[in-house]
């Protein structure tokens, strides 16, 4: 059993749990140090996500080579009835569903089921794609395939969503995913495969339509058989359409259209508009198992060494410091590369990382989307969650854009953006 000795902390709504002292030296292979998280400035971060408008918010380390650098913080509340924030509890986590969609296909490709540099068309049901439509699985999980993003029709505006699109076209809606696909086929090919990234959910509807049809399984049942049961992970679930999250849960908010009324309880949704891009909904602890596992490779048997090598080879995004591989991101740190995803479903925003040796992952969250404010407030505590304090001499850090009386902003090299993704 592990000890965790509370500490006391100077700021009204904190709960930390941390033991440890700090480990020097990152080592000479681009993995982040075995430093100490700087736990001021992961609360810090935290207490920002807060002020940007999330109900609560949490961050969860956890360090496999020396459990005394595990902390769990908190802030907030966990639901407007008060209940404090709970950094043990499931909640949705939208975009991170991709991982766990891109070891199923990698699955798949080593058992000779599908060729990821032949056209994903072959291996998805008759009349999914028209007969032109090229673009290889490879290009699809790298978000460089040309496929519209059918989720700009159904929120039907560029940036963050609005409570008035959920409640119409989210919250109650049943899609079938063929129809997903459908909508994004209407936009024709965006531009030619291979030649560009951008970021389209479409893409992993695709590859969940592609384990299904080469598996002659649900989606559900084919991720539960491969995946979450062979990992013990009891708090992931994909049960779409069912609205219901199982077991305790935060709940998510959305901030209302209208300011004047409160924020909208957007917990009860079928997240059928996302069905294999974003539908899973998962704890901390179990994103913290699931990563560990993926970076083991071969010993942690989700995916071979060669196929975690080809998820790893990201491909740089408009987004500095940000790549993208085959359902993994990359991010890097000023001690070294992450990886992981991030993911923001109606009332939820998560990031959870791991080091490339799997020593650490980091587990960000907060109860609030439609919010890119919030979104950057988490970012900003990915870099002292891994890389711990700076050297005195150094700059002080600012892992959220500073304001200046023009109202541009002044990022320093620690500040990470906010995700291309920051819709959904």
């Amino acid at each position: 059993m592990r000890l965790l000795r509370p500490l006391a902390v100077a700021a009204a709504g904190v709960v930390l749990t941390a033991t440890g002292a700090a480990h020097a030296a990152a080592d000479d292979q681009g993995t982040p140090s075995a430093a100490a998280p700087d736990t001021a400035a992961v609360l810090a971060a935290l207490q920002t996500t807060m002020k940007a408008g999330a109900t609560g918010a949490f961050a969860v380390v956890r360090d496999h080579d020396d459990p005394s650098l595990d902390q769990t913080l908190t802030v907030g509340k966990a639901n407007l009835d008060g209940t404090p924030m709970k950094a043990d509890w499931r909640f949705r986590v939208g975009s991170n569903s991709k991982m766990f969609a891109s070891v199923l296909v990698m699955q798949l490709a080593e058992q000779g089921l599908i060729d990821l540099d032949k056209p994903l068309r072959d291996y998805l049901p008759a009349g999914t794609l028209p007969d032109g439509w090229t673009m290889t699985g490879r290009q699809v999980m790298e978000h460089r395939a040309g496929v519209y993003d059918h989720t700009n029709d159904l929120l039907e505006q560029p940036g963050e969503e609005t409570t008035a699109a959920f409640e119409a076209r989210i919250r109650t809606n049943v899609y079938d995913p063929r129809d997903l696909v459908a909508m994004s086929v209407k936009h024709g090919i965006q531009y030619a495969p291979g030649s560009k990234y951008s970021y389209s959910n479409t893409d992993f509807v695709l590859m969940g339509l592609a384990v299904e049809n080469l598996t002659g399984r649900p989606y559900a049942d084919v991720l539960q058989e491969r995946i979450l049961d062979p990992l013990d992970l009891r708090d992931t679930s994909f049960v779409v359409p069912d609205p219901k999250i199982r077991g305790a849960h935060v709940t998510g908010y959305l901030t209302n259209d209208d300011r004047t009324k409160p924020l909208l309880d957007s917990t009860e949704q079928t997240a059928s508009w996302l069905w294999a891009a974003g539908g899973v909904t998962s704890s901390a602890q179990d994103l913290d198992t699931f990563l560990t596992a993926l970076m083991a490779g071969s010993s942690g048997g989700l995916v071979s060494d060669d196929s975690l090598k080809q998820m790893e080879a990201a491909i740089a995004t408009p987004s500095a410091k940000i790549s993208y591989g085959l359902g993994l991101r990359r991010i890097s740190l000023s001690c070294g590369d992450v990886y992981g995803h991030g993911g923001i479903v109606q009332g939820y925003q998560t990031q959870s990382f791991t080091t490339p040796d799997g020593h650490r992952t980091v587990v960000v969250f907060a109860n609030a989307s439609n919010n890119g404010a919030v979104t950057q407030g988490l970012m900003g505590a990915l870099e002292p969650a891994f890389c711990g304090k700076k050297p005195a001499a150094a700059a002080p850090r600012a892992n959220v854009r500073s304001a200046v009386p023009n109202g541009a902003g002044v990022a320093q090299d620690d500040t990470i953006p906010a995700v291309e993704d920051s819709r959904i």
